[in-house]
């Protein structure tokens, strides 16, 4: 079984999401805390469920994703997987978290998040790496196909999808990445984005209107039948 919790960080209401099995083996994405009772409501239901976090998982290295990370990291002593060509923005993100105010520690140590790769988390989850450029020139998304979960950061919003007007952001490769990396999933797929609320693969497909130009009728499966 695919259990869940997601909880929404900082002023911009950055999703993190915690997923973990039956063994109580976790993994973090975007640790977006901002402050130190945002990091405390996260360890303490960490503790309280007795999860054991073996990674957190970056979609991209936009600061309100980004806050917590190396705190996490130390604390549990574990790795952060972020695409590298996110990787190489760090400073120009961590510069543009200034303006925004939010002050941004780039100063973990990350590990390779390449398309294709699967991510193991204990015995029973697995989470496959989809690389979705636009939004960021590393956006990432991980798909559990267990339990039919996508955690689809800045990339896909319930009705909407990422802003694509800061440096390095790319509309065409945003469109492409949705179109071709995440539209041809299951429809029943639920998609956790980085702000906003939940949605399906299947909805977006019919229903997103930028993606309306190739919108699809809501098909039997899509709708739980």
């Amino acid at each position: 079984m695919v259990n869940y919790k997601i909880f929404h960080f900082n002023m911009y209401a950055a999703a993190c999401t915690l997923v973990w099995g039956d063994d109580k083996r976790c993994a973090i994405f975007d640790p977006g805390c901002q402050n130190e009772a945002e990091k405390a409501a996260l360890t303490g239901f960490i503790t309280r469920e007795g999860l054991v976090p073996e990674a957190i998982l970056l979609t991209h290295g936009h600061p309100d994703h980004i806050c917590a990370v190396r705190y996490m990291q130390q604390l549990y002593g574990i790795p952060a997987y972020l695409s590298p060509a996110d990787r190489e923005m760090l400073p120009l993100f961590q510069m543009f978290g200034k303006i925004i105010k939010m002050d941004t520690d780039i100063a973990f140590t990350p590990t390779d998040a390449t398309d294709g790769m699967e991510i193991r988390i204990g015995d029973t989850l697995r989470f496959k790496v989809i690389a979705t450029p636009g939004h960021t020139p590393g956006g990432t998304c991980y798909y559990n196909e267990e339990g039919e979960i996508l955690i689809s950061g800045d990339t896909l919003f319930a009705g909407s999808i990422g802003r694509t007007d800061f440096k390095g952001s790319d509309y065409d490769a945003l469109i492409r990445s949705i179109l071709e990396r995440l539209i041809p999933l299951p429809g029943d797929t639920l998609v956790i984005p980085g702000h906003g609320g939940n949605t399906t693969i299947g909805a977006e497909r019919a229903t997103n209107p930028f993606l309306e130009p190739f919108n699809e009728p809501l098909q039997e499966e899509d709708q739980g039948n």
